[in-house]
């Protein structure tokens, strides 16, 4: 275990020390994602400046809800999204078949040997609006305010990467599966706002079998005691347990298209 530890430490220690050869493009790259994002951002001030509330969430609480968001997304695909996204053409060029005589988990070896620092620009977005917005609004910091808090950013992250393994495991078995990135990513967006103001449906689809909500929206909730439709009482433990259980599903899922796999001709 401490060999594979160390290898693991040393292959995200390679990735970084070659993306860090090319530093002023990795620069530029974090300032056009930052920019990309905040003029998504900035439409949705502008609409709150208009019409001052959206579903009842304020700018500030917004704001909150939007770096959470941006945060833990990003915390989650830099071990994940460049890496799996690439899933189907390892499959099918049959790369995937030589990482499986390694003498290391396949996953492992993709998700750190790809270890991908160009999410900078999110993880300072995302670090900036949350510094913001704090200190306009009134949270109670208590222990298990500061506990939700962290361990809500960790659950965002777990989940980001426990629904990108999913969709990437799925390669395994069909093939063709880059497809369904563009179908997470609409719902991704869809949980930059409060659940709250879309149809029942959507909600529940949201709290339940894509649990893209608990990336933000229940803990923001809980922090600014703010009702979570369906969740009530158990909205601040469920936000926690989120993420393990997405990682424990995923983990059970990549294990099942694996024992399946055939290799890259079927």
């Amino acid at each position: 275990m401490r060999e594979t530890l160390s290898l693991l430490v040393y292959l995200v220690r390679l990735r970084v020390r070659t993306r860090l050869e090319f530093r002023a493009s990795l620069v530029i790259a974090w300032v056009a994602q930052a920019f990309g994002y905040a003029g998504v951002f900035t439409q949705i001030w502008l609409i709150l400046t208009r019409f001052e509330n959206v579903g009842g969430w304020t700018w500030p609480q917004m704001a909150l809800l939007l770096g959470f968001h941006t945060l833990g997304y990003a915390l989650g695909a830099c071990f994940t999204l460049v890496q799996l996204r690439r899933m189907e053409e390892i499959v099918l060029g049959g790369e995937f078949d030589t990482l499986l005589v390694r003498p290391l988990n396949p996953w492992a070896y993709l998700v750190f040997s790809g270890f991908n620092i160009e999410y900078g620009g999110h993880v300072v977005l995302g670090a900036g609006l949350i510094a913001w917005a704090l200190p306009q609004l009134s949270i109670v910091w208590t222990p298990e305010a500061l506990v939700l808090f962290g361990g809500g950013l960790v659950s965002a992250a777990l989940i980001t990467a426990s629904m990108i393994t999913i969709i990437g495991a799925c390669a395994m078995l069909l093939g063709r599966a880059r497809y369904l990135f563009g179908i997470y990513f609409d719902f991704w967006e869809l949980s930059r706002y409060p659940a709250s103001i879309f149809a029942a449906p959507f909600q529940i689809a949201l709290l339940s079998v894509i649990p893209l909500a608990y990336m933000a929206y229940v803990p923001v909730s809980v922090l600014l005691a703010r009702p979570v439709p369906y969740l009530g009482a158990a909205a601040e433990m469920a936000a926690l347990a989120a993420g393990p259980l997405s990682v424990i599903v995923a983990a059970a899922f990549w294990r099942f298209c694996l024992d399946r796999y055939q290799g890259g001709g079927g």
